[in-house]
């Protein structure tokens, strides 16, 4: 099943439209995002119990452009560096051993998939990154039981701005990474069945034009049932938040030259089955 935000409302997104859900379900579920993730489960029953119903339901037309963030507000975002061992060798930094590195990004951060976003230096650089939505929260959730707890996968864009993260004496990587707009998320969510090996998902980027990142999923150090079971063990997650699992080689940093945004910059983040976002960008 695919999902996406349009006008505030979750819609279950189908080859010829959009599905609202709380129109769908009669009002049983809620329209808005955060409403209807706080039942996710129940809503899931429902879908796979009335499968035809939802099949039949007419679906109305929309434009990409009509798509928000899935998540437009969530409660937390947790964020993984040094998650691809190429990414890491690219970096010069040792790989992460029994833990995996976590910073928090902040929810006003977070745009669609169709988003410009004001550079506010010239030492912006891009991640594309899985991003995890979590449906069922918890605390001390087991990796065995992970992936009953997430909702779905959707794609995202960790954007840096690259002087203030890495800003002494100690790193700032929350703020350097939490600028307005630097987590453009989206088109869509896809529950995890829809993929047919969801620990080895294709993922990347191009700038203007020009691949950037190549990479997959099965080269992450921690994986997302690991990354569960390890963000939980401390923190107690929320039906809605959001988990960016880090970024494969070729960010624009480890360049020589290096490569940094400018306005004008076309990126496009794709993910095989979730599909593309498209990120332009300006200066104030």
């Amino acid at each position: 099943m695919r999902v996406a935000t349009i006008d505030n409302r979750l819609c279950v997104i189908r080859p010829e439209g959009a599905v609202d859900i709380a129109t769908v379900t009669g009002g049983e579920f809620p329209a808005d995002p955060a409403g209807l993730m706080a039942r996710w489960d129940d809503f899931r029953a429902w879908a796979a119990a009335r499968a035809a119903e939802l099949e039949a339901a007419p679906a109305a037309e929309y434009q990409s452009a009509d798509l928000d963030a899935p998540v437009p507000c969530p409660s937390q975002i947790f964020a993984i560096g040094l998650n691809y061992r190429d990414h890491a060798a690219e970096a010069g930094l040792d790989l992460p051993e029994g833990s995996p590195v976590v910073f928090a990004k902040f929810s006003s951060s977070v745009v669609g998939p169709h988003a410009e976003v004001v550079l506010p230096s010239d030492a912006v650089d891009f991640e594309a990154e899985l991003v995890v939505v979590i449906g069922r929260g918890g605390h001390g959730i087991s990796r065995d039981e992970a992936w009953d707890h997430v909702a779905g996968l959707t794609l995202g864009q960790d954007l840096s701005e690259r002087l203030v993260q890495w800003r002494g004496p100690s790193p700032q990587f929350s703020l350097g990474k939490s600028y307005p707009g630097f987590s453009p998320v989206g088109p869509v969510i896809v529950t995890p069945e829809e993929f047919p090996d969801r620990e080895a998902i294709a993922l990347g980027c191009t700038l203007n034009g020009e691949s950037m990142q190549d990479g997959t999923t099965a080269d992450m150090v921690f994986a997302i049932d690991e990354l569960i079971e390890q963000l939980s063990a401390v923190a107690t997650l929320l039906p809605g938040d959001l988990i960016f699992t880090g970024t494969p080689a070729g960010i624009g940093w480890t360049r020589d030259p290096r490569v940094t945004l400018k306005a004008g910059d076309r990126l496009v983040t794709h993910a095989e089955i979730i599909g593309e976002l498209t990120t332009t960008f300006t200066t104030a």
